[in-house]
């Protein structure tokens, strides 16, 4: 039998600083719930588009030019081949993200560059 998913417990239980984890398959998509306390680097999914919905706590979401702030019950996708990072403005976020199945994730964080020596 078709059982719901009760993905606020799913929420509520986790203490970890990050935690995503798939609910369900809609066709060739997943949808994943995501709790973080935490940034998430900076990566780039080159093969799919990336939806987040807000469900608890404020969501930014850093673009190279700026960066986006979700409430509860606001969305925003971000288009394949865009740079982002995921960060809770709020203590906790959760947010459900919807992203073709078996997505490509390249990492790409800014390396700073070292500072040049001190002179004696």
């Amino acid at each position: 039998m078709i059982q719901p998913v009760e993905f606020r417990s799913i929420a509520d239980a986790t203490d970890e600083s990050y935690r995503n984890e798939i609910l369900t398959s809609v066709n060739d998509h997943q949808v994943h719930i995501s709790v973080m306390k935490a940034p998430y680097f900076w990566h780039i999914h080159p093969d799919s588009d990336e939806t987040f919905i807000a469900i608890d706590g404020t969501l930014i979401i850093d673009f190279d030019d700026g960066m986006a702030e979700l409430s509860p019950g606001q969305m925003l996708t971000v288009p394949a081949g865009v740079r982002h990072r995921t960060r809770p403005a709020t203590r906790r976020t959760v947010n459900l993200t919807i992203e073709r199945r078996s997505t490509t994730t390249v990492r790409s964080d800014i390396q700073e560059p070292p500072a040049p020596p001190e002179a004696p």
